[in-house]
């Protein structure tokens, strides 16, 4: 079990190598996180992992590979909430769906975009 502090740091050092296309890394950040993790944070972030792990096998040319961790990322991601923990999560999924549809497009990085947290309701 990882302090909340721990596990934001893991979180947010995940998105930025995703963000910068590193995905084997920000799948390395994301793992030390989610093994310790408690629900529903663990089904988002293996999601997350599943989704770096499916563009790194994209990347490689490895479309079996990266079609059956899609479907796997998928299936975590969409019962996700729009917004997690300053994430847009909704528009991830529709990067990655047009990602995953489009095999025309190789050199599409989805990106997980900060949101900023409003402090009233």
């Amino acid at each position: 079990m990882h302090s909340e502090r721990e596990f934001e740091t893991g979180l947010w050092r995940g998105v930025d190598l995703f963000n910068a296309g590193r995905y084997f890394e920000a799948h390395e950040a994301w793992e030390r996180i989610w093994l310790g993790a408690p629900e529903p944070d663990r089904g988002i972030v293996q999601g997350l992992i599943q989704a770096a792990a499916a563009l790194l096998h994209r990347e490689r040319n490895n479309p079996r590979g990266a079609a059956r961790l899609w479907e796997k990322a998928r299936g975590k991601l969409r019962s996700a909430p729009d917004t997690y923990r300053g994430l847009a999560l909704e528009q991830l999924r529709a990067a990655l769906e047009r990602c995953f549809s489009a095999s025309d497009m190789p050199e599409m990085r989805p990106r997980l975009r900060r949101i900023e947290q409003s402090s009233t309701g």
